[in-house]
């Protein structure tokens, strides 16, 4: 039962990031080709005409804010990924010494990296917390489109605790793998 729901939010939360990862890159594309048709229109090729004066009245050019919103949004998105690589045991490894260990001794440092990664996870959780807290206290928001900067933190936040719950799980299960003997995460998703 807890498994599946941690599951369930961390194929949500990969899915959000997705979705905010796809508007961010269309995004990216339309205020490249934005510029770049802005500077074409301005150049010393298209002075005087009135296609070009009219096309450039229509507002062609970067999305304003654009950097502002990357910016928010791959906080957003960076977290949005972690709790389903932490429940895969998608992260990057190096195994080369430990390949030839036993069973027991690979469970016992699966087990400490999952208790480390789980510390840490939810020392971030704690300090996004407090820097959202701080963040909207003060009122703080972005240059161009004075978006509250609060709001990053909080989306920021939200994946930053499903990364630290399912870390949380992930300790746990490592640690019944190595008292019991038993395999609870699957081959995949033990590969650490």
């Amino acid at each position: 039962m807890l498994r599946r729901i941690i599951e369930a939010l961390a194929i949500i939360m990969a899915i959000l990031g997705g979705l905010v990862l796809t508007g961010l890159i269309a995004m990216t594309c339309l205020s490249i080709s934005g510029r770049f048709l802005n500077d074409v229109l301005h150049s010393d090729v298209m002075a005087g005409m009135a296609w070009a004066e009219a096309a450039l009245a229509t507002g062609i050019g970067p999305v304003t804010g654009d950097f502002e919103l990357i910016e928010a949004g791959m906080a957003f998105v960076i977290f949005a990924f972690l709790p389903i690589a932490q429940l895969r045991g998608s992260h990057a490894s190096v195994d080369i010494f430990t390949s030839r260990w036993g069973v027991r001794p690979n469970r016992v440092l699966s087990l400490l990296w999952a208790v480390l990664f789980a510390a840490v996870l939810i020392l971030i959780a704690w300090q996004l917390w407090q820097g959202t807290q701080a963040k909207m206290r003060y009122g703080e928001t972005t240059y161009l489109i004075q978006l509250p900067i609060w709001w990053a933190y909080m989306a920021a936040l939200a994946g930053a605790c499903v990364t630290a719950l399912t870390a949380v799980y992930v300790a746990l299960a490592r640690l019944a793998e190595l008292l019991t003997g038993d395999t609870i995460l699957t081959e995949a998703e033990s590969e650490t």
